[in-house]
């Protein structure tokens, strides 16, 4: 599975962005998809994740201001991001999950820069 982001980019404070995400491959059985970010000196944390079964969930510091939506049978996903601020900054990276492998695979990540 090859997963290709995009997206990332320099934004203002209260701006948004919208990522993308599409998974290649062997794709059948990926039914769990999802953001995660990393900022420097920081360890990589939950944005959110989007099941295909529809079971969406956030980490907690994007709640209200990020929305993720995902087209499983095209094996993409985007991720809304609004009110965007200097703390956002991180590298965003795309995660798959193939429930047949039992294994992850990971996007090479896009940079998303907050800031005025």
């Amino acid at each position: 599975v090859q997963l290709q982001a995009s997206g990332g980019g320099l934004v203002r404070p209260g701006g948004s962005l919208k990522l993308s995400c599409s998974a290649s491959g062997s794709t059948t059985s990926v039914d769990n998809m999802g953001w995660y970010r990393q900022a420097p000196g920081k360890q990589r944390e939950q944005v959110a994740t989007i099941s295909s079964d529809g079971t969406i969930r956030y980490g907690d510091s994007v709640k209200g201001r990020f929305t993720i939506s995902g087209d499983f049978a095209k094996t993409t996903i985007y991720l809304q991001m609004t009110s965007l601020r200097p703390e956002d900054t991180a590298v965003y990276s795309c995660f798959a999950f193939h429930r047949d492998l039992l294994r992850g695979y990971w996007g090479q990540g896009t940079q998303v820069t907050v800031s005025s």
